[in-house]
């Protein structure tokens, strides 16, 4: 095959932009469309080359489109493998780096594939009913096992209605549905059919998936198969009341011949990820406790087959882990969060650390979230998704303690816009004095001398975190004149437990409210801020600090608040998330503590409401649905204060997983804001 530089084939695929003239400009909404970004990095097992999820935006579909690529490091060359009007996921190498496993579209239907790359050569494995996940190969790369979901069919309930045959021709309304599980609804998914994820194993080279795993229980990856080729670990709740157990997972092991299932751990909390030591003695995993609050960081555990020894490698981290690989002689490269930046590093069986980069980033484009993936070849070499605040994630690689950008997916485009600066923000929060991290956006052409509109942003979660990455949304509206600042506010994390638990039981609250206000008191202090022209946004659990601040204060000019909460005893009984929520964030059913959920709700403040509000909600959400933004809407009208309600059609909580609804909502927040300037 013959190499493509990345330069060439982005001008190909986006046309448009390659018409453009090369004179330098700000960022537009349009170029949403011709942004790219590395995901799913994945180096071979023998260092030699890196397969990547190349994922753009289609233009003419307005959706997101993956391709695969390969980039061989000997030669310095950039492949595409599968680059057409199909997408392409989830590549994973076999062990001994002749075949790339992965799904497609292509023949239909999302199905399993795989591709021999000497013979250039691939074949499509199954032809399954439901989309699969968790592709791992075995060893000996005879066996590929991935989880599937298996419908659970008729209940004994609906068995049992006897109904009357429709007459020939008739037109009768469609059937009823019946939902019997505690958990019925999923954003993004809609109404469940009731099912139940299972491990399955089919031949490397084509056959027959045998489904290994049985009962009405949810069994989950990521697989780990023991080094002699026997068996799969796997994670699983399997007491009776699963359903209601949100915390609580355990590792299991499947033969591949005879399905015989044994438990290995029996934690309290959740243990998942597993994988084996290269002799099969040690079982490293993921593990986190169960206790009934909104956060809990995550441990790199390590069980001895032989005694069934625990032992935790990352007890002295005050930090999650998100991510490992087993790195040689026992050790480990974990990946984790870290004051607003995504992390690898070295972590030995004695649990000493020591960071290898801090630059995983950017496979989030419409705002600065912590993100990014990483994945290590026999020999320690290292691929990652490299991204800054200025593009989004490129393949990166790490050798012996050096890192290298291998792609330059946006230098056609972003090389020839001038993008707002990031500037780094520390400050004391007017609340207590706690300390607080984060960012502002300064406009392109910034003069320190000019006053400039202020737009604070606040992210979702509330147990997320922002840093300094690339952001489509917060670059646009600096390029509109905007200083636009965000903060790790409390309950953020990447800052350890603590921090991250300041908001347990104050969520949203006067504290939180108190950090982001101080960030407006600093930046004002620096001299360029027109503190008549205030602005405050934010979506999810940032909308919900928006519209609960606006009822503390009357500072800002206008608000847009997009997908917020806002009268939690009405959201945790018609929302997806409500098993969970409940338990960890309220103290207990809201029937029982209507006061504490009724303090909690921004609803509760809206009489003091005087600030122009913008509410924009996705009318699929079932994270915060609708009726939570028609309330506050409803409730503003009657208030006579300014408001207008914006419905995305077919959207769920990601408003922005689609192009043109990113840009629909940036475009309408500008819109509001320049009527309330002054």
């Amino acid at each position: 095959m013959k190499p493509i530089t990345t330069l060439a084939l982005t001008g190909a695929l986006f046309g448009f932009a390659a018409t453009e003239s090369v004179a330098s400009s700000t960022f537009k909404s349009d170029d949403i469309f011709a942004l790219e970004y590395a995901a799913s990095t994945q180096i071979s097992p023998d260092g030699k080359k890196i397969v990547y999820e190349r994922s753009s935006y289609d233009i003419m579909r307005d959706k997101p489109k993956r391709t695969l690529w390969l980039y061989d490091i000997a030669e310095k060359a950039h492949y595409p493998l599968f680059a057409d009007q199909f997408n392409y996921s989830q590549p994973r190498w076999s062990p001994d780096s002749k075949k790339i496993a992965f799904t497609s579209n292509s023949s239909g239907s999302r199905q399993l594939h795989v591709y021999w790359l000497a013979q250039d050569k691939q074949a499509v494995l199954t032809q399954l009913p439901k989309a699969i996940a968790n592709i791992t190969w075995s060893p000996d790369g005879q066996q590929i096992a991935f989880t599937m979901n298996v419908p659970q069919g008729k209940s004994k309930f609906a068995k049992s209605v006897k109904l009357p045959s429709k007459p020939k021709g008739a037109e009768w309304s469609e059937p009823v549905k019946i939902f019997e599980k505690a958990r019925y609804q999923a954003d993004g998914r809609g109404y469940l059919e009731p099912a139940f994820r299972h491990v399955f194993v089919l031949p490397a080279n084509g056959g027959t998936p045998r489904q290994l795993t049985k009962g009405d229980f949810q069994h989950r990856g990521p697989l780990a198969w023991s080094p002699n080729n026997q068996s799969i670990v796997f994670s699983s709740d399997q007491h009776p009341e699963w359903e209601y157990r949100t915390t609580e997972t355990d590792l299991f092991k499947v033969s591949v011949t005879d399905q015989s299932l044994t438990q290995l751990t029996d934690l309290p909390g959740s243990e998942y990820n597993p994988t084996f030591s290269k002799k099969g003695d040690k079982l490293a995993f993921i593990s986190r406790g169960n206790a009934p609050v909104p956060y809990i960081n995550n441990q790199l555990t390590l069980l001895s087959i032989k005694d069934k020894k625990l032992t935790s490698l990352t007890d002295d981290l005050d930090r999650s882990v998100a991510d490992y690989q087993w790195a040689g002689k026992g050790d480990f490269v974990i990946q984790y969060d870290d004051t607003g930046k995504r992390v690898l590093a070295k972590v030995s069986t004695r649990g000493k650390i020591s960071q290898l980069t801090d630059d995983v980033s950017g496979t989030t484009l419409g705002r600065p979230y912590v993100s990014g993936n990483f994945t290590m070849a026999n020999n320690g070499t290292i691929a990652y998704t490299q991204g800054n605040s200025h593009s989004p994630a490129d393949v990166g690689y790490w050798r012996k303690g050096k890192t290298a950008t291998l792609t330059q997916l946006n230098a056609d485009l972003l090389a020839h816009r001038t993008l707002g600066e990031v500037h780094e923000l520390n400050y004391k929060s007017e609340f207590d004095g706690e300390q607080i991290q984060g960012w502002y956006i300064t406009p392109p052409n910034f003069d320190k001398s000019k006053k400039y509109p202020l737009l604070v942003e606040i992210h979702g979660g509330p147990h997320l975190a922002y840093g300094p990455h690339f952001s489509a949304e917060l670059q646009r509206y600096a390029a509109q004149g905007y200083v636009v600042v965000y903060v790790n506010y409390r309950g953020s994390t990447s800052y350890g437990e603590r921090f991250a638990l300041l908001l347990d039981g104050k969520y949203s609250s006067k504290e939180d409210f108190a950090d982001h206000n101080s960030a407006v008191d600093a930046l004002i202090a620096k001299g360029f801020i027109d503190e008549q022209n205030l602005f405050i946004a934010g979506g999810s659990a940032g909308g919900i600090a928006t519209a609960y601040a606006i009822g503390l204060t009357d500072r800002f000019n206008a608000a847009a608040i997009t997908k917020p909460v806002i009268n939690w005893i009405s959201k945790v009984l018609t929302a997806d998330s409500y098993l969970g929520q409940i338990r960890n964030q309220f103290p207990g059913l809201p029937w029982e503590n209507l006061a504490h959920y009724w303090q909690r709700s921004p609803l509760s403040l809206v009489g003091n409401v005087t600030t122009p509000s913008l509410i924009m909600t996705g009318e699929l959400d079932r994270r915060t649905p609708m009726s939570e933004s028609e309330q506050f809407y409803q409730a503003l009208k009657l208030r006579k204060v300014d408001t207008v309600l914006v419905r995305v059609p077919g959207a769920p909580h990601g408003i922005a997983g689609r192009p043109s609804r990113m840009i629909s909502k940036i475009e309408h927040t500008l819109a509001w804001f320049e009527m309330y300037k002054k």
